[in-house]
């Protein structure tokens, strides 16, 4: 584990990566693009309750941080899917790790 010692670079670094994902919605885009390429309305339904415009905003913010790809194929009407990229892919560790300690924690302080 990082010391806590409270170097600079380390809190910088925690804070950028805070910032690529912040939100409610961010890792649970992610996580809907980590099997498969997708377009926008198959994420919104596979991200229940999030806006069309709250998931236009989040896709936007994850192309500008390079996690995922958005690809505009040359069709009528234009046809637009998302997906995730090598450096996007490189969160898979962060999102295992998120979900086995959300399981635990549902456990532990929700009783499920």
């Amino acid at each position: 584990m990082l010391s806590k010692g409270g170097c600079p670079k380390t809190m910088l670094s925690i804070k950028d990566a805070l910032e690529a994902v912040e939100g409610r919605w961010k890792l649970l885009i992610l996580f809907a693009l980590s099997e498969s390429p997708k377009r926008f309305k198959q994420i919104a339904r596979e991200v229940p309750g999030i806006t069309d415009k709250t998931l236009s905003k989040e896709l936007k913010s994850l192309e500008a941080n390079k996690l995922i790809r958005r690809e505009v194929y040359d069709t009528f009407p234009p046809a637009v899917e998302y997906s995730i990229t090598p450096h996007g892919l490189s969160l898979e560790k962060v999102l295992d790790e998120l979900h086995f300690w959300g399981l635990t924690h549902r456990k532990e302080v929700i009783g499920e």
